[in-house]
């Protein structure tokens, strides 16, 4: 039997189908987990939005409006002035502890992420006491 190269093209045509097919895959693997991600971070820039112009309001005073349009940029602001401050730390107090405590809270937030199915075949811990351990982070 002869095989002609019209053939030899078509199975490999079929290859890197396969190929496009496990990256199609790992695409619709990670875009519930991006979603979500972003569904959060943007949830929580509208929250601190919000309480900062109802707070205002309350206290009958100008929000954070002038930086940016409505103010949206005042967290943007906030969050390079806290990052370009001064690191203190204490000299009466366990300076391993204190320089460690951030990184435990975004360890414990990171872990917390480990309960929640994604998908139905992108489960990262499954545990049959996931809520309860997930409530103790």
């Amino acid at each position: 039997m002869i095989i002609d190269t019209t053939e030899i093209e078509t199975i490999n045509s079929f290859s890197k189908l396969e190929s496009l097919k496990e990256v199609y895959g790992i695409i619709w693997m990670l875009i519930p987990i991006v979603t979500l991600v972003l569904g959060i971070t943007i949830g929580v820039l509208v929250i601190v939005w919000l309480e900062r112009e109802i707070s205002a309001g309350i206290q009958q005073r100008f929000g954070p409006e002038y930086a940016g349009p409505l103010g949206i940029l005042q967290a943007l602001a906030d969050g390079t002035k806290l990052l370009l401050k001064e690191n203190l730390i204490p000299s009466t107090g366990d300076t391993r502890l204190f320089s460690i405590g951030p990184s435990i809270a975004v360890i414990s937030i990171f872990l917390s992420y480990s309960v929640i199915p994604f998908g139905d075949h992108l489960v990262l811990a499954d545990l049959s006491i996931g809520v309860f351990f997930w409530i103790a982070i």
